[in-house]
């Protein structure tokens, strides 16, 4: 398994020191955020490329733009503005996440969104990572619906999916799209009292044997079926974000997955 991190875990952290935490952990792939912490809006690109070259990680991502299917002017200016910051610190692509508000948002209008941040993508020389939501309230949940709006607005080649394991056992999603997967994000829920219904970022934790998200049973189906890529950690819950000692919960966290995936 290779691993990678998403800047959420360790939002205390400035840009250089998560990137060495990385490096530390003999991980070279990261994902910075605008919003917790938000390094697109305190921190110049240039800034950031200098700081992960330094450290030798690559920036697979930033995260994220919302709500990306809901396309207006405001929307439209927004994509510029990160996917122009990627273009400018390096990173490979943008994650782009969908309502998620108890509003419906049509197929049609789905289509809209991806083939009008489709060229500004590809004039950035980025991709983008459509990520659908398992909440109940999410307007895009499931992968099968993504793929088609992709097909539908010519997307092939600019945008892949995430799969993320919170999200997939969210949703009650049972197939999986190696072909289509460009990232997957992993985390766990540990606390027994919430109902799946109820589960909520600040549940997420690190994978590790109270898991109840299937993270292992989620990530051999992956690999079983083909898939090659990065498992990216990201742990919203409070209690992650807070830890002394990030470095070592991780590294025991990455051990257990990968002798129980190998298992």
């Amino acid at each position: 398994m290779r691993f990678s991190l998403s800047h959420i875990l360790a939002p205390r952290q400035s840009p250089a020191e998560f990137f060495a935490m990385a490096r530390a952990l003999g991980i070279t792939d990261v994902e910075i955020r605008n919003d917790t912490p938000n390094v697109v809006g305190t921190i110049s690109p240039a800034e950031v490329k200098a700081a992960a070259k330094a450290a030798g990680v690559n920036l697979l991502s930033i995260n994220a733009l919302y709500p990306f299917n809901v396309w207006n002017e405001e929307r439209r200016a927004q994509t510029e503005k990160l996917a122009a910051y990627a273009a400018a610190c390096g990173a490979q692509a943008l994650v782009m996440c969908p309502l998620n508000e108890g509003k419906p948002v049509a197929q049609e209008a789905l289509v809209e969104a991806l083939a009008a941040i489709k060229p500004v993508l590809v004039a950035h020389g980025i991709r983008g990572l459509v990520e659908p939501l398992g909440f109940g309230v999410s307007s895009l949940r499931r992968k099968a619906d993504a793929i088609a709006a992709i097909k539908a607005a010519g997307g092939e080649g600019v945008f892949k999916l995430v799969h993320d394991t919170f999200h997939h056992h969210l949703a009650s999603e049972t197939a999986f799209y190696p072909e289509w997967t460009g990232l997957v994000h992993i985390s766990g829920v540990a606390d027994t009292d919430v109902s799946v219904a109820g589960m909520l970022d600040a549940h997420r934790v690190l994978v590790d044997k109270r898991d109840r998200l299937g993270n292992v049973a989620q990530i051999r189906s992956l690999q079983a079926a083909g898939y090659k890529g990065l498992f990216s950690y990201e742990p919203f819950a409070t209690e992650v974000q807070e830890l002394d000692d990030p470095q070592t919960a991780l590294a025991d966290s990455m051990g257990w997955l990968r002798e129980q995936v190998a298992a």
